[in-house]
């Protein structure tokens, strides 16, 4: 299916690693013109900007200046912007909610919620009076399955889902759709990473990281599909969402967790 996004100015946040590369990887591989921000380029990144137009901003967009540089990069480049992915996101493992430090709930607030607040503030002026325009933030199955030991990630991507409905009320009418992505477990650094959450994970399951991701973390979970997420398919998911073809929908949020979480909304 072609999604129509040949040539359009698309920005995403947190793109050097997982999901946030995979989206970049999709996109312009759609024939999209991307501009990734990132605090480093990374190797998967070098590889990206070397096979496709790929611009990567190295910026700290946690910095209140920092979303502001990379729309204006974007503008620079591609006269606007017609997609913006907010992606950015960290976590940080504690032993329970209550062992988290102000510091720790500053910095993870910071980063998962309050970049995406400006990082729209700073891209509307140059999406409105585009053809079409998106926004898709990246949440979290976690938003409505909290966790104590990654309480204030959780309750950040609570509050990221519930902004993104209130953008989507106040933006769809001057053509600017606004849509939610929901990833359960995917295989990313974030659980990957030597000190990521599998190694946590896997020491109290008395097994290896590997074997923690493989199964016992898809058993320990319940979910459906027997496996963690690849990167790619939640890309796969943000590009159709972003483009034309996804004309009608706004205000969603689309889980994709391979059957974790089990209630109705």
């Amino acid at each position: 299916m072609d999604l129509n996004l040949n040539n359009k100015s698309v920005v995403i946040t947190g793109g050097s690693k997982g999901i946030g590369l995979a989206t970049a990887s999709a996109l312009a591989a759609e024939g999209a013109g991307v501009v990734v921000g990132s605090r480093t380029i990374t190797d998967g990144l070098k590889a990206l900007l070397a096979e496709y137009d790929v611009l990567a901003i190295e910026t700290d967009l946690t910095r209140p200046d920092g979303p502001q540089e990379l729309v204006q990069a974007a503008v620079d480049r591609h006269g606007g912007i017609d997609v913006l992915v907010n992606n950015l996101g960290v976590s940080e493992p504690a032993p329970s909610s209550t062992e988290f430090t102000d510091e720790q709930w500053q910095r993870i607030f910071d980063a998962t919620l309050f970049t995406t607040v400006r990082m729209v503030r700073s891209a509307l002026p140059a999406m409105r009076g585009r053809d079409w325009a998106s926004i898709v933030n990246i949440s979290s199955a976690n938003a409505r399955f909290p966790v104590g030991m990654i309480a204030p990630y959780s309750a950040a991507k609570a509050a990221l889902t519930n902004l993104g409905k209130a953008l989507a009320e106040e933006l769809t009418p001057q053509g600017i759709r606004v849509n939610t992505v929901s990833p359960g477990p995917v295989r990313t650094p974030l659980w990957t990473a030597p000190d990521g959450f599998a190694q946590h994970m896997a020491e109290q399951f008395g097994t290896t990281p590997d074997d923690f991701m493989d199964r016992a973390l898809p058993e320990s979970m319940s979910m459906t599909t027997g496996r963690v997420a690849e990167p790619h398919e939640v890309a796969e998911l943000v590009a159709f969402l972003a483009s034309s073809r996804a004309g009608s929908i706004t205000g969603s949020d689309y889980v994709i967790d391979g059957g974790l979480l089990k209630s109705v909304p």
